[in-house]
């Protein structure tokens, strides 16, 4: 390697009439989650207390089904049955919830030094991902999937500059939200240097860069950084990179949407 170049209860199941309206407005220690994935992940999250959990009269018997096969561990002892209307107001305009939705508890803030102490001898490579200025939560919580796909051990973002865990980054992140940890950070520069220390190099993603990806020879712990779509990294992001790498394309799109690119950055890193 060469020198760095610079339990449900009893009542499990049970089903509610329609419930009648209450308190739409979760308070600012839980969030409403909505969708398939999200939501039944969310349950299955022995982390989290989940409060509510809301669906429509047509999804009763299919959220019954997804219960069963995840072995939920945090659902309440029942399911509210819903109107659609009723469950429209509770969440954001627009949100495609599917059908279903549940208040929980928001999840503990991680800390940096507890990921790195989890991260075991074996099973590399070890990859972090960092986010620098990624503020769409679509995006992030489509990275937070490829993440949980291609099992890295956290998504690292600055502290102002990236999105709050909301329902809408829940939702992109399928479920991943509750698998990955989603570490906050003060200063992102500081971060790196730090990672640096601890024996990971710095990869930094760069349509224009000389090399291609596929072509570095990395060590076993990796950070993956990428950055907004059209400015890409920041100037003191990128001189701390150990390396600068292109994807390798073929038709004359030659950059992807940052989410593609963290997905098809994670394949490559995983294949071998």
């Amino acid at each position: 390697m060469a020198r760095r170049p610079n339990s449900r209860s009893k009542q499990q199941g049970a089903l509610h009439q329609p419930a009648p309206v209450r308190d739409n407005i979760a308070s600012k220690a839980t969030q409403w989650i909505y969708g398939n994935h999200a939501v039944i992940a969310a349950l299955a999250n022995p982390a989290r207390r989940c409060l509510r959990l809301l669906c429509l009269p047509e999804n009763a018997d299919e959220i019954e089904m997804l219960l069963g096969q995840a072995q939920a561990a945090a659902a309440p002892e029942s399911i509210e049955i819903v109107e659609r209307r009723m469950l429209d107001a509770m969440l954001p305009p627009g949100a495609v919830h599917q059908g279903v939705a549940v208040e929980a508890d928001r999840l503990a803030v991680l800390d940096l030094d507890d990921v790195l102490a989890s991260i075991p001898a074996i099973g590399a490579p070890h990859i972090l991902v960092v986010l620098d200025q990624v503020t769409d939560p679509h995006n992030v919580g489509a990275i937070l999937r490829s993440a949980a796909a291609f099992a890295a051990h956290a998504v690292i973002v600055p502290e102002h500059g990236a999105p709050d865990v909301t329902g809408t980054l829940a939702k992109a992140a399928s479920g991943a939200i509750e698998a990955v940890p989603f570490i906050r950070v003060t200063n992102l520069v500081r971060t790196i240097e730090r990672l640096k220390e601890e024996g990971f190099w710095c990869v930094g993603l760069d349509s224009e860069a000389e090399q291609d990806l596929a072509e570095i020879d990395l060590p076993e712990k990796i950070v993956l950084l990428l950055g907004a779509e059209g400015a890409g990294l920041r100037r003191l992001v990128r001189e701390n990179c150990d390396y600068l790498a292109r994807l390798a394309t073929r038709g004359t799109m030659h950059s992807l949407n940052v989410s593609n690119a963290a997905a098809v950055a994670l394949y490559t890193l995983t294949r071998t």
